[in-house]
């Protein structure tokens, strides 16, 4: 299927919630779980989630929900991720990926990253503009979002997602974590390169002299960068 048609499977209005429900998870997600977030009923969100995994879109497999195993634990229900691959389209035709990842090349044959850094971080502060650095972990994802990051928040006595406070009460540092790298594609290929790129970047968009601070720490399947509470800033 090409991926203009692909794309073209999300028309559907309800198809497009299942999907970014699923999409925004970043886990397994049951037929019953993905009906109920979009308002639908079961039988109508299994035919929309089949049709996605159809097309390519979602990821599907079988698990036991229940977490139990051996007699009684019950059928395994199926499950639904976001699949890895990427999709795009350009009318007409246009090929950036190539030119980035020569770019990416010659600058790091050339021992560049010093100099491609350093643009970087002005370009995160031209984005920036005259905004003063983020306040917080929340201001720093409406942020991060809007840049297609997908932000997350991790950590503290509520676990993902929960709370507003840059650190739970009792629990573990709250740090912003990011599932989607819109740099994919050529930081797999060069990823000191674009992953020191990437972090300088978002030096320049949330700021370095606030409340946060970004930071490396790679974990597989999502972005390098992490935010989380300035060490100069913490209570």
């Amino acid at each position: 299927m090409k991926d203009i048609d692909v794309i073209a499977v999300l028309q559907d209005p309800v198809r497009r919630r299942l999907y970014e429900y699923v999409a925004a998870q970043g886990r397994e997600v049951g037929r019953n779980e993905a009906a109920e977030a979009a308002g639908v009923a079961r039988t109508l969100a299994a035919h929309h989630l089949d049709r996605l995994a159809e097309a390519g879109l979602l990821e599907s497999g079988s698990r036991r929900l229940t977490g139990r195993s051996g007699p009684g634990a019950g059928r395994p229900a199926k499950v639904y991720t976001r699949a890895r691959v990427e999709r795009s389209v350009s009318l007409p035709a246009r090929d950036y990926r190539t030119a980035a990842e020569l770019l990416a090349e010659a600058a790091e044959e050339a021992g560049l990253d010093a100099g491609l850094c350093a643009a970087a971080r002005r370009r995160g502060e031209s984005l920036r503009g005259a905004a003063a650095p983020c306040g917080g972990l929340e201001e720093a994802m409406e942020v991060l979002a809007a840049r297609g990051y997908e932000p997350h928040l991790e950590g503290g006595e509520g676990g993902e997602g929960g709370g507003g406070a840059q650190e739970g009460e009792g629990g573990r540092e709250r740090v912003v974590r990011m599932r989607n790298c819109p740099f994919h594609a050529v930081a797999e290929r060069f990823p000191p390169l674009v992953c020191g790129m990437n972090l300088a970047l978002l030096e320049g968009l949330i700021g370095v002299d606030g409340p946060v601070r970004a930071r490396m720490d790679a974990r597989p399947g999502e972005c390098c960068v992490v935010v989380e509470a300035s060490k100069d800033n913490e209570h």
